[in-house]
């Protein structure tokens, strides 16, 4: 309690989870919010939801095209016909972030239009960047969580695992994971991009792979020096069993480092991703993603608002990651407070 009222006090990190949090849940729902389907269709007193619903031919809703339909010039047909009872409601961006929007007479990068409800423009192939800006935020943030929980798990496991029983094992993983972080993964990643088109579950599985070393060394020290503190030799006193003592004394008494080293692994998997994508080596194309959106907008700097609108979202997520991994640092610093 004394820790959540002391990161509460720290009104940059508070308000900066807060907003973060807030950018997450929006971003889960992103196809309320960018979308070319409706969200919900007034017809002939019947209610329709494309957005999460089947497939819904044009014939569906009195058109003459069979395939899927589209709703913002059923919209747009609605509004024009007087004293028609049918409406249709659109999200706030009527795009979806793969698909390409042409206009006669111009020519993609489209600048940012109300008009045409492009709000941070579009890109070369005429796809909408504030769609893509907010889908691969989505995705920036899911890679970097399930990256964390991944380096977790294992680093965690094994690196209590050489803090508590030492010996021979830890000597042994020492040597292993020395030799495992010299290996370049970015070579790695390259050389199986390679070999077959790398997806984001390749690309999640390849970093997890080599990047659980870096936990493993401070939960190996962290226990290290736990097992000798009173509680634990009283434990070991009392009879209890190895597994009893590292998950009920000694991995609570680490979770502090798992807290304030989380939000610093969430900046590194966002950088890593965007990094890879906007070397050539990452998610394929057309998938929504700030790298490369940023290697586009680099590519086209007289249309400032790709490469702008990219950088601004980056940055403004990671200062917020960083702000809040600050507080929580210092909230669980032993020398900012009194136990």
């Amino acid at each position: 309690m004394r820790k959540w009222q002391h990161f509460r006090a720290l009104k940059r990190g508070y308000w900066s989870a807060i907003i973060l949090a807030a950018l997450i849940i929006l971003s889960c729902g992103a196809e309320l919010i960018a979308n070319n389907r409706a969200l919900i269709v007034h017809y002939n007193g019947e209610y329709f939801f494309p957005t999460y619903g089947a497939f819904l031919p044009g014939t569906a809703f009195g058109l003459n095209y069979p395939h899927e339909t589209n709703y913002r010039d059923l919209q747009q047909q609605f509004r024009k016909t007087i004293g028609n009872k049918n409406w249709v409601v659109m999200p706030a961006i009527p795009w979806n972030p793969l698909e390409s929007h042409a206009v006669a007479g111009l020519y993609p990068p489209l600048a940012p239009s109300l008009a045409y409800r492009h709000f941070l423009g579009t890109d070369g192939a005429g796809r909408d960047i504030a769609a893509r800006v907010l889908y691969g935020f989505r995705l920036s943030i899911a890679f970097s969580i399930l990256l964390l929980l991944c380096n977790y798990s294992i680093g965690t496991v094994i690196g209590i695992a050489m803090g508590f029983y030492g010996g021979k094992f830890d000597l042994i993983m020492q040597r292993v994971i020395e030799i495992w972080s010299s290996i370049p993964t970015l070579y790695v990643i390259m050389i199986i991009a390679s070999l077959v088109l790398p997806g984001f579950w390749t690309l999640l599985f390849i970093m997890a792979f080599f990047d659980w070393t870096a936990i493993t060394w401070y939960m190996r020290t962290t226990s290290y020096k736990e097992k000798a503190r009173n509680y634990v030799l009283a434990a070991r006193a009392l009879g209890a069993s190895d597994w009893r003592i590292i998950t009920q004394h000694l991995l609570p008494n680490t979770r502090a480092l798992l807290i304030t080293f989380a939000p610093f692994s969430i900046t590194g998997g966002i950088t890593a991703l965007t990094a890879l994508d906007y070397l050539g080596f990452g998610l394929p194309p057309p998938t929504p993603s700030w790298g490369v959106l940023l290697r586009e907008g680099m590519s086209r700097l007289d249309s400032e608002w790709i490469v702008g609108s990219v950088t601004i979202a980056m940055i403004a997520v990671l200062v917020m990651v960083t702000w809040i991994g600050e507080a929580l640092r210092e909230a669980f610093d032993p020398k900012q407070r009194t136990v």
